[in-house]
């Protein structure tokens, strides 16, 4: 069984940065991509960002590059989301997603519960 657990959301102002976490409860974790997705109010899920098993490749959406940053801690288990130059279009319930495999797929087998982030302006 596979958990995740996010953490880090909070109320932040916009230009202002947050970093997530999430924290993976599976053993070979080192083996996995992960990905961050984010659902805003009244809209669709949507994909933010991925990371390979080994961190060397990294793939972001339009609307984040070169302001988001996804990293990988394999010996902690914990995949991370540093967002910089937040807006208020970044606000969303942020989710940690994987689908044990290579890749992550647009719509991921495995999430987490989530955590709000509000970007206020």
């Amino acid at each position: 069984q596979v958990q995740l657990v996010e953490s880090g959301g909070g109320l932040v102002q916009a230009g202002g940065s947050r970093r997530l976490s999430c924290a993976a409860s599976v053993r070979t974790f080192r083996t996995y991509a992960m990905g961050w997705f984010r659902q805003a109010p009244g809209k669709e899920r949507e994909f933010v960002a991925s990371i390979t098993w080994s961190g060397g490749s990294t793939y972001y959406a339009d609307s984040v590059k070169g302001r988001f940053t996804i990293s990988r801690d394999n010996a902690k288990n914990t995949v991370y989301l540093q967002m910089n130059s937040l807006k208020p279009v970044d606000t969303a319930v942020y989710y940690c997603a994987t689908d044990l495999g290579s890749i992550v797929t647009n719509s991921p087998r495995y999430w987490g519960q989530g955590t709000q982030v509000t970007v206020s302006s």
